[in-house]
């Protein structure tokens, strides 16, 4: 097993939204780990066949990798979790920041003030876009050559990846990781476990703070194929993941 601790002041993982609010899931999604994790490793997600109208993801070649996401209790050794009302949580806060969004509009909207802009995006619409702040995460994967994945991956936090895209992000190229280490063993967190219609097992307890939707697999061209479900952290800390935990990304599938 392969467990990353990895730490930044500001993230958003975003949900596929349209209108005037850009909203994030409440914590990094397992398909953002995986893409994250990918991208140490030196593996190559896009496919840009030159006719879609976006970037597309490799649906061969790409790694299968079970991904389990804890937050350390506390915020871990480390000692970074967020605070909210005088009391230090093991979650991520949600703000919303208001700006202005400069785009080229689908249609004819607008078009009257192109000239005026010399060919920069000439349509302005304020909108509200919700990020993290505080985010510490325990990624953990597991693979069927973990040994050569695992090696890459530390090649990469070294510096030593071959071609690599970008450098690491936390969901919006804006938002990079303040520390990213491999640990031996995961501390005890709270699990990110799906959230079951009658749910009354032992490590999940009452709803808590933090349930929310979180993508697996993405399909950027036809969104009606990207997976997600309903996760909630475990109400215990544990320092051994849960079955349930374990999410299986595969694109190939």
């Amino acid at each position: 097993m392969l467990c990353l601790f990895i730490r930044a002041r500001f993230a958003a993982f975003r949900t596929f939204a349209t209108g005037s609010f850009r909203p994030t899931a409440p914590f990094i999604t397992p398909s953002a780990a995986y893409g994250l994790a990918l991208n140490l490793a030196g593996v190559e997600m896009r496919n840009d066949d030159g006719k879609s109208p976006m970037t597309q993801i490799c649906d061969k070649g790409l790694p299968k990798l079970d991904v389990a996401l804890g937050a350390p209790a506390d915020g871990g050794p480390w000692k970074w979790g967020s605070v909210v009302s005088g009391e230090r949580t093991f979650l991520p806060r949600v703000h919303d920041v208001d700006q202005q969004l400069h785009n080229y509009p689908v249609g004819p909207h607008r078009k009257e003030h192109a000239p005026h802009t010399m060919g920069a995006k000439y349509n302005v619409t304020p909108v509200r876009r919700s990020v993290l702040s505080g985010l510490e995460v325990v990624a953990c994967f597991r693979h069927d050559d973990l040994a050569a994945f695992d090696q890459k991956v530390r090649a990469g936090l070294r510096g030593e990846a071959g071609h690599r895209y970008g450098l690491p992000f936390l969901g919006d190229n804006n938002f990079l990781p303040d520390r990213i280490e491999v640990l031996h063993s995961p501390p005890p967190c709270h699990w990110f476990v799906p959230v079951l219609s009658g749910d009354v097992a032992d490590d999940w307890g009452p709803p808590a703070r933090g349930v929310g939707r979180l993508t697996v697999t993405i399909d950027r061209l036809d969104s009606s194929r990207t997976r997600s479900r309903l996760f909630g952290p475990t109400a215990k800390a544990m320092a051994t993941i849960p079955g349930r935990a374990w999410v299986c990304i595969d694109y190939s599938a």
